[in-house]
């Protein structure tokens, strides 16, 4: 009787957890072998979905340490520096492959199974829902590392192909299992062997249908017209506009498994990023006095007020606006899902307040070089975000920047394992929606109509909806000069006039902000246009669960800004960053993509050469990928 590889596949997660000598013959021998009648699709296709939200180990490093620090969600290094870890390179690589194998092992029984004659009554519905979810598990490893195999499930070592090639595939299965998938089925195995829809194929469809806008847009720099004939096919159809058909996972707390939350390790501090901080002040134009109880309103400072002046131990050397500043209190005016994800450091009888690590202490010293204290800060209900980098003789001096209990940080809610992870929720329809419409594309829809469905879901999934109408009316700049209100397009000035206090000797002071230039968007000579606040709201509206598409979008776009890493040392994976042009934003200053493990090159050199010759650059964090900005 015929037997099935339960192993097989793209064979690269098994290449590289051996020996480079080992022949795959010896890792396809019992008891990895099983006939066909004793396994089930939805055994496999579970495992694909399940083991995909990523147990503890990885999802530290992947999803923390890499995707929220490229995507500046929080303060890090890592990516944000240039540098990645060779070691969770291979993990992560080992990981996706095994994903991968699943998924195609899904496929596969099904197949075998229609062949037999054994096929259940559900047996085509689970194989497209397979299709679906092995679309999205390529599109995630293509968007990290670039070039790979699209016909890697054939049980032999899979050939690489460049990220054009793996994308038009992505998007031609995704149109076909979609439309081969009945939605109106009903026969279904066991619901808990679906962790995202329990077998709701109606809702499947619709998944398919809106990935496939997101990749479609995915090429809109590189390749317009394809990205054009896509989207526009996909927005005729049903797609993800409520939260109803949103695919999520409800993750547990339950032992040490792939449902723990993927942000729970409680040593990661996740402090809010200045990217962070500067998109969220004043953006909306919502008086911080709405947002928080009459205890806090002492903290607020005045809109123009750019806090204590600090630079013997605050770096500079960036183009983050506010660098060398301290805010001693709470701006006047924020986007109000602000503090509902950071909840400001001491505010202790927050329900979403995080306790994890050095909570409770909010006062740290600066001190000089030869230890001695300089002057206390306290970072109770404060907002400040930070940027990365190399911040020299101020690490040392510094004991406030880094330090969980002085700085807001993310809410528990999405760290104690209880929520659920979003892999697609109904605004980013709409926001993609927006995009297409801007770009002249045939979508039913106004641009303006979709941005502004977009916000009002996301302020619905934040519970601030009464404040939506009077967001989306505001002509508040934040920050980087943008404003939430789509008619208004008025560009900032370059410079607004901020007031100080000298950290040192208490000295007032007046001195003039710059709105940061964003070289990599339109040269740097537009802050404010429809686009800008698309992809902003879109990243707001990412935060926490997709900081990938957010590093996707700032790839592909230049958008929202992102600050410059501190440059007080020279950093070392980053050479290209200087003293001299910290101030110029510039494609290669942001991380890439991830470098091949070290144990593909040796486990499969022709596949390596074949990745290589399709990347079409150095096998660095450096190297853009097709579809990105150049």
């Amino acid at each position: 009787m015929k037997k099935l590889h339960i192993t097989s596949g793209i064979l690269l997660s098994a290449i590289l957890m051996t020996s480079s000598c080992k022949k795959f013959d010896d890792m396809l021998t019992n008891p990895r072998e099983a006939n066909v009648d004793q396994v089930e699709v939805e055994y496999f296709l579970n495992n694909a979905i399940v083991d995909a939200q990523m147990d503890p180990h990885i999802a530290e490093r992947i999803f923390v340490l890499y995707w929220k620090n490229a995507s500046r969600q929080q303060l890090g290094s890592t990516l944000t520096i240039g540098a990645d870890n060779d070691d969770w390179n291979r993990d992560y690589f080992t990981y996706i492959s095994g994903w991968l194998n699943a998924a195609n092992t899904a496929i596969q029984v099904a197949d075998e199974k229609q062949a037999k004659g054994t096929a259940w009554p559900y047996n085509e519905s689970l194989k497209q829902v397979a299709r679906i979810w092995r679309a999205y598990l390529m599109s995630e490893m293509s968007d990290n590392f670039g070039p790979i195999p699209v016909n890697g499930f054939q049980g032999t070592n899979p050939d690489f192909a460049d990220v054009k090639t793996v994308y038009y595939h992505i998007l031609d299965e995704l149109k076909d299992a979609g439309t081969k998938l009945d939605g109106a089925a009903t026969a279904a195995p066991e619901a808990k062997y679906d962790a995202a829809y329990g077998w709701k194929y109606a809702k499947w469809k619709k998944y398919a249908v809106s990935l496939r806008m997101r990749l479609a847009m995915r090429l809109s720099e590189v390749d317009e017209q394809k990205a054009k004939s896509e989207f526009e096919a996909a927005a005729k159809e049903a797609a993800i506009t409520t939260m109803d058909d949103a695919f999520q996972v409800q993750e547990k707390a339950d032992g040490y498994n792939a449902l723990n939350g993927v942000m729970s390790r409680e040593w990661n501090s996740q402090i809010m990023s200045a990217t962070l901080e500067n998109i969220f002040t004043g953006l909306g134009g919502i008086a911080t006095t709405d947002l928080l109880p009459a205890d806090f309103h002492s903290y607020i400072r005045a809109a123009n007020d750019a806090g204590i002046k600090l630079t013997n131990h605050f770096s500079t050397k960036t183009n983050e606006p506010l660098a060398g500043y301290f805010q001693d209190g709470i701006p006047p005016s924020l986007d109000p899902r602000a503090l509902k994800a950071f909840p400001l450091a001491g505010d202790f009888d927050n329900l979403d307040f995080c306790r994890y690590g050095d909570w409770s202490i909010t006062e740290r010293d600066l001190i000089d070089d030869d230890g001695d204290l300089v002057r206390k800060l306290n970072g109770k209900f404060t907002w400040n975000g930070w940027q990365s980098g190399d911040w020299g003789v101020y690490n040392s001096r510094n004991q406030l920047r880094s330090y969980p209990g002085a700085n807001p940080r993310l809410a528990l809610k999405f760290r104690n394992s209880t929520n659920k992870r979003i892999f697609f929720a109904p605004w980013e329809t709409y926001f993609l929606l927006a995009e297409a419409a801007l770009r002249g594309w045939d979508v039913p829809t106004t641009a303006k109509a979709a941005y502004e469905t977009g916000v009002k879901l996301n302020f619905d999934y934040w519970g601030v909806t009464a404040f939506a109408a009077n967001y989306l009316a505001s002509s508040d700049y934040n920050r980087f000069g943008t404003s939430a209100s789509w008619d208004h397009t008025t560009e900032p000035p370059a410079t607004h006039q901020m007031t100080y206090k000298d950290g040192y000797t208490g000295t007032p002071g007046v001195v003039n902000v710059l709105y940061p230039v964003n070289n990599i968007y339109k040269n740097g000579t537009i802050k404010n246009d429809r686009l800008t606040k698309i992809i902003t709201q879109k990243y707001i509206s990412n935060l926490p669960w997709l900081p990938l598409e957010s590093w996707n979008d700032h790839r592909r776009l230049g958008l929202p800004f992102y600050e410059n890493p501190s440059v007080e040392s020279p950093l070392p994976n980053m050479k290209q960053l200087t003293e001299s042009n910290y101030m110029h934003n510039q494609v290669n200053f942001f991380a890439q993509r991830l470098r091949y493990p070290a144990s593909l090159r040796n486990a499969n050199a022709k596949g390596y050469a074949q990745a290589m010759e399709a990347l079409d650059g150095e096998d660095t964090n450096f190297t853009p990928l097709w579809w990105a900005q150049k």
